[in-house]
């Protein structure tokens, strides 16, 4: 196993690799245990879909409505006074799901009826519909390796388009990712103090993109909502990380950050000095986002990549949440599948739902 440096975590002095990332896996399992406690007992998936999905639980905060309904006392923090005792009181699972239709355009019209939800192929009842739009931490991932250098002003034009949609109360962080990630940008400034750090950033060194997807699901854990999301931008696969994809994987899964990413991908033939990392990175950015319940749209002209950062930005705020009562009672701690299928009209395209794969029941 490699060693674990350079991202830009802050760790007790004069403790060991090993021991801090003991730690750090150690008290993962138990925020793990404690938020797949409130999945199968009022949790919120915060995380709709491309490749299995997972972290903490099936989680995204239930937006005002249903905050209200499912915590009430809460002071908009999603730190309320009731959590626990909700957690123990109510077993109704929340799925947080983004519906597109062929061309990838987000459908918002939808009824309660026009989804169908199954937890290990077992079809459950839709006890609670609604929308989700409350505010988010969204932390920004970009990719700032030399690869980037003829792509960078696509990039800072991107993040610009992603920003004009937000919500006033969201909050962000900035990480850049070279040789290793760093934290360029933090919560406390403001969007145009962002852009100014970004338009500074000179493209240069390896890509380090697990790790800094790696470190961007850890800041999450002490983000200001319950709604949390990453956004990845960048133009290949990793050839400079210490963690692996498995990892990266895993971390993504049990946690409650919806991931997605946009793909700059050369559309002329690959160097033969680009590694099989690089090569097969489009495929590596779909299966960690889809992990997550969110999905990677790879732009296949530049000049869409801020017109595709415009549309996530929207989309986040776009979710429908599908809450039920899961018809398998037991408190056993296993892996609970979930599908989630959208009728369509008669003669129209399928429409594709996106959202976390499946979550671990609590134990008693």
């Amino acid at each position: 196993m490699q060693p674990f440096i350079g991202l830009g975590v802050s760790f007790p002095a004069g403790e060991s690799d090993i021991e801090r990332r003991r730690s750090w896996r150690q008290s993962s399992t138990i925020r793990a245990a404690a938020l797949w406690s409130w999945l199968s007992v009022a949790t919120i998936l915060l995380a709709p879909c491309a490749w299995a999905q997972s972290i903490d639980e099936v989680h995204v905060a239930p937006r005002s409505r249903a905050s209200q309904a499912l915590h009430p006392g809460t002071d908009g923090s999603g730190q309320d006074s009731a959590a626990k005792r909700l957690r123990v009181d109510v077993d109704l699972v929340l799925v947080p799901t983004t519906v597109t239709d062929h061309m990838n355009h987000p459908i918002v019209d939808l009824q309660r009826q026009d989804f169908g939800i199954y937890e290990d192929n077992a079809q459950q009842q839709i006890r609670y519909f609604g929308e989700e739009d409350a505010p988010i931490s969204v932390g920004l991932i970009l990719d700032v390796s030399r690869s980037m250098t003829n792509k960078i002003d696509t990039e800072r034009r991107a993040v610009e388009e992603f920003f004009k949609s937000a919500n006033p109360q969201d909050d962000y962080f900035v990480i850049s990712l070279a040789d290793r990630p760093r934290l360029i940008a933090d919560t406390t400034e403001s969007l145009e103090e962002i852009e100014h750090k970004l338009a500074l950033v000179i493209p240069d060194g390896h890509t380090a993109l697990l790790d800094a997807i790696y470190l961007g699901v850890s800041k999450m854990r002490t983000a200001r909502y319950p709604r949390r999301a990453l956004l990845i931008i960048s133009d290949g696969g990793d050839n400079h990380s210490h963690y692996t994809a498995k990892e990266t994987k895993s971390m993504v899964e049990e946690s409650d950050v919806l991931v997605y990413g946009i793909g700059i991908f050369d559309t002329m033939p690959m160097p033969v000095f680009k590694t099989l990392e690089e090569r097969l990175g489009e495929r590596l950015l779909a299966e960690i986002t889809a992990a997550s319940g969110g999905r990677t749209i790879s732009a296949d002209k530049r000049e869409k990549v801020p017109e595709i950062a415009s549309a996530i930005s929207w989309e986040l705020r776009q979710q429908y949440v599908l809450g039920y009562k899961s018809t398998n009672g037991l408190h056993d701690g296993k892996w609970r599948s979930i599908k989630v299928l959208v009728t369509a009209s008669a003669g129209d395209p399928p429409l594709r739902a996106h959202y976390k794969r499946g979550y671990v029941a609590p134990e008693k």
